[in-house]
């Protein structure tokens, strides 16, 4: 769980703060500046099929909600789906250390640019940390039953990590 004062942040943990918590307000208290690329912010407000966190989403308006959309090397679109990608490129283009990506391929990748990584898991436990009131075991079941996919070794190591198991 790096410690940073900015992060740019992709979709799904954007989408799992929100089934966690019913809002992005963790991310105001953890962090002065949240950039959500251009590319993140089409995702989002795409919805998907029940336009889950559209409106969590857009009541952020704290969040720094890119207005154009990124240009990505062909090597990160090559590699990665487009929120991932752009996450990754803003990061590099602002010279911002920590990336919140979930999606495994995406760390890796972030990892290799030099760049920290946390998810949404690492958000809740640092929060947590910080005096933010978070029972983790609670969120992580909010989170499943809105399809939110954890793997067991995540969900043990959070619960160990929270001191809540």
């Amino acid at each position: 769980m790096p410690k940073t004062e900015r992060i740019v942040i992709n979709t799904s943990p954007l989408i799992a703060l929100v089934a966690a918590n019913g809002d992005l307000n963790i991310l105001r208290f953890l962090y002065k500046e949240v950039l959500v690329p251009f590319e993140v912010c089409q995702e989002i407000r795409t919805g998907g099929s029940s336009n889950f966190a559209i409106a969590e989403f857009e009541e952020a308006n704290w969040l720094q909600k890119q207005q154009q959309p990124v240009n990505i090397s062909t090597l990160l679109l090559n590699s990665l789906d487009r929120g991932e990608a752009a996450v990754i490129q803003l990061a590099l283009d602002k010279n911002i250390q920590t990336v919140c990506i979930d999606e495994a391929v995406g760390r890796r990748i972030a990892r290799l640019s030099g760049l920290s990584v946390t998810g949404s898991i690492g958000i809740l436990l640092r929060a947590k940390q910080e005096g933010y009131l978070v029972n983790v075991q609670q969120v992580i079941e909010r989170m499943l039953n809105r399809g939110i996919r954890l793997s067991a070794s995540v969900i043990n190591f959070a619960l160990r990590q929270a001191g809540e198991c």
